[in-house]
């Protein structure tokens, strides 16, 4: 087992610096940041005050706990920081089981006297290790900007308690579904939802008087990002929630272990959808052929886009009453949404949530081109008469397809929220279209740059797509947050899409989106012409 153990620690060298080492920086970064956009109390008060009124914010960010600085720093980044240690467990863990089955790398450890078990519990205790280094560095990184040693320590426990959880979760997914793509996407899913639910526990909180504390509501405890947010370092430096969630975890580890004892190497707990006999009229062309592998995606997708569209326009109400009550909290929130109404701004900031979902299926589906050429599939596809070029345009066609199911789907569901209304706002449906289309076309660029990379740096596509949504996502979030320059907000295309502000349209970068679609696309399709294929070796 130690030799196993060895292999996917040196396997995973560079996931661990990027993932481990970014989620470090970003927690140095945030106190950095809170210092110099919240310096007085006063203002992390008034902030507080707004979060504490407005159910928007609090889906988004974690639980107020007070205005010193560490707990208002907690509240600000907390949940981030453990949903990038989710994410950077969940693919992990499914990178050492149900991918390796994939590859056909598991038989062959199962055929030496390692057998069966002992490469899952190393998979484990390298999932453990994983968890406990970060939460080392998150904890070692607050202590170095001078917060509070103990609520330093129960905010990287609590990260890494949350990323063993998610790792559990994956390795579930791995016992459960047929290929390594459906395990992640289960993985996802899960911490996405658990997410939501934590925040909409804190939003249906009851807030202290002064609104600078809130008590989550029960559905918050449904979740494991709710229990490391009631851990409330900082403030209250409660370690059992904590340990509530490091132990769940081992329980998901442990049921991996017996769910592997009943399935055959290979197979699933959940079997795969039974083929048809003979094929459709849609594979008889290679686009059809991408569509009947990627559509399942593309819903999942488009589910996700329809329910952030509901809770935009369904949340209006609740804003518009939130601010009849605090005259203060209206001020403060015109000014979050650069002087609009607090619905519009509910629409702004679910919708460009919508344009990193677009990002993430363009990319996942554009990313399934690398996956079929390195496994070798593409090459019997290559030997009829499509061409390498062809191939490729399948792709990003089927991509911008799900980049637009998935806008297409939030501002369908933008229509539903205001329909459950009494007395909807229909201007709202004007304004989602607006900012649909502008995250739609930011969606785009990420599927030409990652399409680009395929055709240049091929063995690097899935890392850097992936990267760059996530940097994305966080210079386009929380580059205000950290006071960076606006030109540096706006190389972020979810930020520099075309918007709607108190004063009307802002198209903001829209031809410079535009041209590098264009620009990307074409140079995509042209170096595709001339590369040899390119296998996992």
């Amino acid at each position: 087992m130690i030799t196993l153990l060895r292999q996917r620690l040196r396997r995973d060298l560079w996931q661990f610096v990027i993932w481990i080492g970014g989620t470090a920086v970003l927690a140095a970064f945030t106190v950095s940041a809170v210092n110099g956009s919240y310096g007085t109390e006063t203002d992390r008060v008034n902030l507080l005050a707004t979060a504490a009124a407005n159910p928007v914010i609090m889906l988004f960010r974690g639980l107020p706990s007070g205005a010193d600085l560490g707990a208002f720093t907690g509240f600000l980044i907390l949940p981030f920081l453990a949903m990038m240690a989710a994410f950077m467990s969940s693919f992990m863990a499914v990178r050492h089981t149900r991918a390796d089955e994939d590859a056909g790398r598991t038989e062959l450890v199962a055929a030496t006297p390692a057998g069966r078990v002992a490469p899952l519990v190393a998979t484990i205790v390298h999932g453990l290790i994983a968890n406990a280094l970060l939460a080392a560095l998150v904890a070692v990184a607050f202590l170095a900007c001078g917060l509070p040693a103990t609520g330093s320590l129960v905010a990287g426990l609590g990260s890494g308690a949350l990323g063993f959880f998610a790792y559990g979760v994956g390795l579930i997914g791995a016992q459960v579904f047929a290929s390594g793509r459906s395990a992640n996407a289960f993985g996802v899913w899960v911490m996405l939802v658990a997410y939501l639910v934590a925040g909409l526990g804190n939003a249906l909180g009851t807030p202290s008087a002064d609104l600078q504390r809130i008590q989550s509501a029960p559905l918050a405890w449904f979740s494991p990002y709710g229990w490391i947010e009631n851990a409330r370092p900082w403030a209250d430096d409660n370690l059992w929630p904590v340990a509530l969630c490091a132990l769940v975890a081992a329980g998901l580890a442990a049921a991996s272990v017996a769910l592997q004892s009943v399935r055959d190497l290979g197979e699933s707990l959940l079997p795969e959808r039974r083929a048809r006999a003979t094929a459709g009229a849609a594979l008889s062309s290679s686009t059809g052929l991408v569509w009947a592998l990627t559509w399942p995606a593309i819903l999942g997708w488009a589910i996700g886009g329809f329910v952030s569209g509901l809770l935009a326009t369904s949340l209006s109400s609740v804003l518009s009453q939130a601010a009849t009550q605090l005259p203060s909290v209206e001020q403060l929130l015109a000014a979050l949404t650069q002087g609009g109404s607090l619905a519009v701004g509910a629409i702004v900031i679910f919708f460009t949530l919508v344009g990193v979902l677009a990002a993430c299926c363009g990319v996942q589906i554009v990313g399934r081109a690398r996956q079929e050429e390195a496994h070798g599939t593409v090459e019997a596809l290559l030997a009829t008469p499509v061409g390498r070029v062809r191939w490729l345009a399948d792709y990003v066609a089927i991509a911008t397809i799900g980049a637009a199911a998935t806008v297409g789907g939030a501002i369908v569901g933008a229509a539903a929220g205001l329909a459950g209304q009494s007395a909807p706002d229909w201007s709202l449906f004007g304004d989602a279209v607006v900012v649909g289309a502008g995250q739609f076309v930011a969606a785009l660029v990420f599927i030409v740059v990652t399409a680009l990379v395929l055709t240049v740096l091929p063995r690097a596509t899935l890392a850097v797509g992936w990267t760059l949504v996530g940097l994305a996502t966080v210079v386009g979030l929380f580059g205000p947050l950290y006071r960076l320059p606006d030109w540096i907000v706006h190389l972020a295309p979810i930020a520099a899409a075309p918007t709607v502000t108190g004063s009307g349209t802002d198209v903001q970068g829209l031809w410079w989106l535009v041209a590098a679609v264009l620009i990307g696309g074409a140079a995509s399709l042209a170096l595709m012409r001339r590369r040899e294929l390119a296998g996992d070796g």
